[in-house]
């Protein structure tokens, strides 16, 4: 089977590095794109990405339970549906989170280094990934520092745009003219900001008592999320309305200048909420990498272990190296709808796994594995036609890998 990474991470760890992967780009960023889509129907969007992402929740969390290993949905598909199936998971993954952490490496420059974002989405990059390269404890204990950063940050936000003397009740009822498309788009943008809660699955291997700790930790670090992204949503549509977020690089830095003095607080909360997601993707990326290695689906070198840090040192290397290169050539928005498809993708194959396992495994009824299939089906197809297209390109690319490695 190959090495084993050690387990350290409790439930508060699990919990803090879930929230510190989606208490970031999502809130600060996917706002903007959405309410482009959607105008003020972003909050329905958003509604229905987190009943998805609810019902993927708990597909993921079922099957963490049985699986605890690193790898998440590539572990789960291959065990459930067949190796193809499994590195086509992978091959998702490691596209569509490549895509999110170049956007989240972005979204670090846009407020932090404004005018100079692709050198600071590198530079913080390349920080991470030798934070990570020194060891999982070190990277929980840095989340769990960096959620409460942000969380009062957020508090700030939404205390300042509810504050704007320009505020008006009126824009949360402009809707969009593209109607339940718009809205469809937007909760397919907006999935992009809730799929952090996968990487406590992908982190599996390294969690105390996964088959109890790991069912608890996702669903506690969603519902805590949703219920943030709701009461920010709100003050900024409140405070400067669909079409200024829809046009803002720095969507929240917009929708807080009525207080002036809150802008460095929220231009310094949308940094280090970024940065935990890096962080925390960095992590996850790596793993399913490593996993994907260790069965020789990938270069067998990828999967070694530090002797020192227990890390997937090489892994880790590979994709901050990677990941800093693309920040230098993509586009934010563009990347978050490219990785939404993807990771949709990605979550369609671990509901299909979860609604095969047999009734002993079961913690959840299957039809809320219906929910999320569907779901992740409608969603996916409903993004920009820019980003379904590549995501069906680079699938396709992945099947032609995998049939050229059996020949």
């Amino acid at each position: 089977m190959g090495p084993r990474l050690p387990r350290s991470l409790r439930l508060f760890d699990a919990v803090s590095i879930g929230l510190g992967s989606m208490l970031g780009a999502g809130v600060f960023v996917a706002i903007g794109p959405a309410a482009a889509a959607a105008g003020s129907g972003l909050l329905l969007g958003l509604a229905m990405a987190g009943i998805v992402a609810y019902a993927n929740a708990t597909s993921s969390a079922q099957l963490a339970a049985v699986y605890p290993e690193a790898g998440g949905t590539y572990v789960y598909a291959r065990e459930r549906l067949g190796p193809f199936w499994g590195f086509l998971a992978g091959w998702g993954f490691l596209a569509g989170k490549t895509a999110s952490l170049a956007a989240v490496a972005l979204t670090v420059g846009v407020y932090a280094l404004p005018g100079f974002e692709r050198a600071g989405a590198a530079g913080a990059v390349l920080v991470l990934t030798v934070v990570n390269y020194l060891g999982v404890r070190k990277t929980a204990g840095l989340t769990k520092a960096i959620v409460a950063i942000v969380l009062l940050c957020l508090g700030i936000a939404v205390l300042a745009g509810f504050a704007n003397p320009a505020g008006d009740p009126a824009h949360l009822t402009d809707v969009g003219p593209a109607g339940l498309r718009g809205i469809l788009e937007a909760a397919g943008l907006l999935f992009f900001a809730f799929a952090g809660y996968a990487r406590i699955a992908t982190l599996g291997e390294e969690v105390i008592d996964p088959a109890e700790t790991i069912p608890k930790a996702i669903p506690l670090a969603l519902l805590v999320t949703l219920c943030v992204y709701l009461a920010v949503f709100v003050s900024a549509l409140y405070s400067i309305g669909p079409e200024r977020l829809a046009s803002a690089s720095a969507p929240l830095v917009a929708a807080t200048e009525g207080l002036p003095r809150a802008v460095p607080v929220v231009r310094v909360g949308g940094t280090v909420a970024a940065l935990g997601v890096l962080l925390s993707l960095l992590a996850g990326v790596s793993r399913t990498g490593f996993a994907m290695a260790r069965n020789q689906e990938l270069p067998s070198w990828l999967a070694a272990i530090h002797p020192k840090y227990q890390t997937p040192h090489r892994a880790e290397l590979v994709v901050g190296l990677g990941v800093a290169l693309i920040t230098l050539l993509v586009d934010l928005r563009e990347a978050i709808g490219f990785s939404s498809f993807a990771v949709l993708v990605y979550y369609l194959l671990a509901n299909v796994s979860a609604f095969t396992q047999p009734l002993e495994h079961r913690r959840w009824p299957r039809s809320l594995q219906v929910v999320g299939i569907a779901g992740c089906v409608v969603l996916a197809v409903s993004l920009p036609t820019p980003s379904v297209v590549t995501g069906m390109l680079v699938l396709v690319v992945g099947a032609i890998v995998w049939a050229w490695k059996r020949r």
